[in-house]
């Protein structure tokens, strides 16, 4: 404790920002393991485990449009303890007997739960960009970086301990755990956090919450694509095709995507070095444009293999495991634009905006991995991924480069 009070003020700032967000995302990623694997065993279809998580991805979109404009007029912290208390709401609703598990009801919790992590995410991301020096963009990149690549990593772990406190204690006592684990981040962090993160100078009107921005636009709109093309297959399709296709159990299917998840955000982490960020000289949409193509190409093959029936099962497994890798650093990629990209005063707008279009990718593509899963099997989820990543790749020729980069970020 003594050697923390010692340190900036910025920096303890940004460690109680990121042990936040650590914890809520290993409770986000728990739940929704949990969830697909438990009703699954209950007998729900595929689309009908999909709806459940319908309510969680459409008030992601409102959420992320409007608490930016919440986060800039209350302040980060608010909007980041909110997000907690909300999760730990949303929890303590689905520590009930199973009988009361109805599918209107598990929606409503997942709409809480679905407002709350993206409340949690923007704040956490907004924060940094007021945490370090305008003049800093190198060091910009490696923070939100290593911010988004611990958390897609501690995802990953939360989707192991989903599976796993399903196989050991159930699902009821397992959404208990989480639920009082996070109470105690919560008491810390309405203790700790200050009162005027992220809070704009000037209080934005309502109707600002729409980005003015056409390089935000541009890259919100590429963002939708690239990430309702990973949800297409990942989110429900994939877990369940591991299990009733190959006979994976619970655990081996958590501990999998878990796997998964974890590299994908180490490499994340690392982004700045795989793509060749330098002091002074940072990824510009060119950047994007490659590595959304390449993504787009790793993509085609793994679809091409599985629908040919190519050792569906290698495949999978390999292919997942590269497109983990690629994803990984066009997500960084993105992370780091938009927060570039972003107005300092009232930064929490134009990123509430783009994770708006994140979550919309995230919405499309989660409906859509149950119902072409159930019409037309898991090959077809892999196709409409690669249609998504070609509009990634057009989309991303209009994100500004060179000098152009430098105008988007003043």
């Amino acid at each position: 404790m003594n050697m923390l009070s010692k340190l900036n003020q910025n920096v303890r700032q940004y460690m109680l920002v990121t042990f936040n967000y650590w914890n809520f995302t290993v409770t986000d990623g728990a739940l929704r393991m949990l969830v697909v694997l438990y009703f699954y065993d209950l007998g729900y279809s595929t689309l009908e485990i999909a709806s459940l998580f319908l309510f969680y991805e459409f008030f992601g979109v409102v959420t992320n449009l409007i608490g930016g404009w919440l986060g800039a007029r209350l302040g980060l912290n608010r909007t980041m303890n909110i997000g907690l208390g909300m999760q730990i709401i949303a929890l303590s609703m689905l520590a009930v007997p199973a009988s009361w598990l109805s599918i209107p009801w598990v929606m409503a919790a997942q709409a809480l739960s679905g407002i709350a992590k993206d409340l949690n995410k923007m704040s956490a991301k907004s924060s940094i960009k007021t945490l370090v020096p305008e003049n800093a963009q190198g060091a910009l990149y490696k923070w939100i970086a290593i911010l988004t690549g611990s958390k897609n990593a501690l995802k990953g772990a939360g989707f192991f301990l989903g599976g796993a406190l399903l196989s050991m204690i159930g699902f009821q006592y397992a959404v208990a755990a989480m639920a009082g684990v996070l109470l105690l981040v919560f008491i810390g962090s309405v203790i700790s956090l200050k009162s005027d993160l992220g809070k704009a100078k000037n209080k934005p009107k309502f109707s600002e919450i729409f980005s003015k921005s056409s390089s935000v636009n541009i890259l919100s709109a590429a963002r939708m694509f690239l990430f309702g093309a990973r949800d297409v297959w990942f989110v429900i399709a994939l877990p369940i095709y591991l299990g009733s296709v190959f006979g994976w159990d619970h655990s081996a299917v958590g501990g999998f995507l878990a796997i998964w998840v974890i590299g994908y955000g180490i490499i994340q982490g690392i982004a700045p070095k795989i793509t060749g960020s330098k002091s002074g000289h940072t990824p510009d949409g060119k950047a994007a444009i490659v590595w959304a193509l390449v993504l787009s190409v790793v993509t085609g093959v793994i679809a091409y293999s599985v629908q040919q029936q190519w050792h569906p099962e290698v495949v999978i497994v390999v292919g997942l495991m590269i497109f983990g890798a690629v994803f990984a650093v066009n997500s960084s990629l993105h992370s780091y634009l938009i927060v570039s990209y972003a107005k300092g005063d009232g930064v929490s707008l134009d990123v509430g905006f783009y994770y708006m279009a994140n979550a919309m990718g995230r919405l499309i593509g989660t409906i859509l991995s149950g119902w072409v899963f159930q019409m037309w099997g898991f090959s077809a989820c892999l196709w409409v991924s690669f249609a998504f990543l070609a509009l990634t790749t057009i989309i991303s020729f209009w994100l500004p480069t060179g000098g152009n980069q430098k105008l988007a970020q003043q």
